[in-house]
């Protein structure tokens, strides 16, 4: 449909704060685009979530077949092992033709990579599970035909990209999440240009003060509607755009470029969601909902934001048994407005990020955590600071081998990580909000070092790829620990969809934690009809329950036992228990 009056007067503004007096001309070709996909489904915004919403976040070719495309190869997988009772969305991560980072340097936008399968791949996964796709429009591969033009002196190519001087005084200033140089050097028939690149030399930044780019990018994004996607996750916005004397990230500029996105398919395509991947601490996180000068929230930018602080904080509190700032953070975690929802994980294609701690952990129980982390085998990667010091930004380890304790005994230290790890996914899976859970987690995936070994990436740790045959064989390999954590985490997975009480608006009411070790808080459904007590020990003892469900009886769902709340936690467990 064409923008109605009233989006065209807030599209107007939005683009008078990106492209001041060009803001007319902009808004006549935005419209156009809205007018070319007048047919695209609707959804409505009456029902964008409820209980039963789950999200998998996977590679397109996580598993690989003898005869199938690998994206057909995993839907038949997921249906096969009644996964579409369990998850109501795939995320499929950037599957488009690549370079370099897993996908993340994309080279054509409109395509889908062959190693994964084609559109109709795409399309028959849609038919079982709705589908989240990724728009990266902070950068593109150098590989790709916009760079390739900017390279050959082509318009409008020639302003798709930045420009700088490497001894620009004021590149100081930026926000680094790499311990690499911003500025890379390319080769023109125009001579040596130093380019803006965030995060590596082959993911070369996009330059949104050019409207052909935000445009183009606009035209991608209703193209994956188009193709099927019902969430959009908008990979590193708060880099988006750059403007020298600042640290160029989460300006205001960013934040108008993500409310054009956000009003266009509200327009468009209603019922879209738009997820912003913004990697840092939680205040700044949770701007990406829309936020007035006054901090209050207005939700006319993203509907769901990541609750990146969560994992950290959950390691965290397994790792030494003391979950108070995890209580804490949990306490003063303020509900969404309408319309507005968290995205929960513990774990995705990148590391656990380590700038959500930031005000939440001392700096000596962060340094302590990055510790436990590498010896669990992990790595931790690294951001440059202002001062050129640099600080770690993500600890790469898969989340299975995180709760692992190597001083556990010998006899019990493998039960205990099994243990661990689905108390902490069972506390992620009751949290308010929707869940999102990482391939690998769903299948228990150890640390791959081979990978790391192999591709010198530490992030491959935790991105290894199976061959079907052999994922299948592990599942039922007597003594591998992958098999129970599958079929438990399924069974919750399952069982979660069926509580109301856990329907991402639901009410959440923390409890006083009788003991540091202790996790406890109460979800009640819409209608007020179920309330449900999630009990976890983070700790290898017995601990107490808390005396605000002394007098309370009910039944632990995921046991189906009987629960006497005057009775002590059991060690390593989270229990979901059903109030009388």
């Amino acid at each position: 449909m064409a923008l109605s009056d009233a989006a065209a007067g807030r599209m107007r503004a939005l683009l008078e704060q990106l492209y001041g007096d060009r803001a007319d001309q902009v808004l006549e070709r935005v419209a156009g685009l809205a007018r070319m996909n007048e047919d695209l489904s609707s959804r409505g915004e009456n029902e964008l979530w409820d209980e039963h919403d789950i999200f998998l976040i996977t590679y397109g070719d996580q598993i690989h077949g003898f005869e199938k495309n690998a994206l057909d190869e995993q839907r038949e997988f997921l249906i096969d092992h009644h996964l579409d009772d369990a998850f109501s969305t795939v995320h499929i991560l950037p599957f488009a033709p690549y370079t370099s980072d897993d996908g993340f340097s994309v080279v054509d936008y409109r395509a889908v990579n062959p190693d994964v399968g084609d559109w109709d791949d795409v399309a028959a996964l849609s038919k079982s599970f709705d589908l989240m796709f990724d728009l990266v429009l902070n950068h593109c591969s150098q590989a790709s035909e916009y760079f390739q033009g900017y390279i050959r002196g082509e318009e409008p190519y020639t302003r798709f990209f930045i420009e700088g001087d490497p001894n620009d005084e004021r590149l100081k200033l930026v926000t680094r999440p790499r311990s690499l140089p911003l500025l890379s050097p390319y080769l023109t028939p125009r001579g040596e240009k130093h380019i803006w690149t965030t995060f590596s030399a082959d993911q070369v930044d996009l330059n949104f003060a050019e409207p052909d780019v935000l445009i183009e990018m606009l035209d991608v994004l209703l193209g994956y509607v188009r193709k099927g996607a019902r969430v959009i996750r908008l990979d590193a916005i708060a880099y988006l755009w750059k403007e020298l004397g600042t640290n160029c990230i989460h300006l205001p500029q960013t934040h108008a470029a993500v409310k054009i996105m956000r009003l266009l398919l509200d327009e468009a395509a209603p019922g879209t969601i738009v997820l912003t991947e913004t990697n840092v601490p939680h205040k700044e996180n949770v701007s990406y909902f829309g936020v007035e000068d006054d901090g209050k929230i207005t939700g006319d930018e993203a509907q769901m934001v990541y609750q990146f602080s969560l994992a950290p904080l959950l390691l965290d509190a397994f790792v030494t048994g003391d979950a108070t700032p995890l209580v804490s953070w949990l306490t003063n975690l303020e509900p969404c407005g309408e319309g507005m929802t968290y995205f929960n994980f513990t774990a995705s294609h990148d590391g656990v990020g380590v700038r959500p701690l930031e005000g939440l952990v001392t700096t000596e129980r962060r340094d302590a955590l990055v510790d436990a982390v590498k010896a669990r085998g992990g790595h931790v990667s690294t951001k440059r600071n202002s001062d050129g010091s640099d600080s770690p930004y993500e600890l790469n380890i898969t989340y299975f081998s995180a709760m692992r304790d190597p001083s556990d005994e010998d006899s019990v230290a493998a039960q205990n990580q099994v243990d661990r790890f689905l108390a902490s996914q069972a506390v992620m899976l009751a949290l308010r909000g929707i869940p999102g859970v990482y391939f690998h987690s769903l299948v228990g995936t150890p640390n791959d070092a081979e990978g790391v070994e192999r591709t010198g990436r530490a992030r491959s740790i935790n991105r290894r790829k199976y061959e079907r045959d052999e994922l299948e064989r592990l599942l039922m390999e007597e003594g591998n620990p992958q098999g129970p954590v599958f079929r438990a985490y399924r069974e919750m997975m399952q069982l979660r969809t069926k509580q109301p009480a856990f329907h991402p608006d639901g009410e959440q009411q923390v409890l006083a934690s009788p003991d540091s070790g202790v996790i406890a808080f109460v979800r009640t459904s819409l209608d007020e009809q179920q309330r449900i007590a999630v009990l976890c020990n983070a700790t290898t003892e017995p601990k107490p329950v808390p005396t605000e469900l002394a007098e309370a009886t009910g039944t632990d769902l995921i046991t189906g036992d009987n629960v006497d709340f005057k009775a002590s936690l059991p060690p390593l467990r989270t229990m979901w228990v059903e109030i009388s």
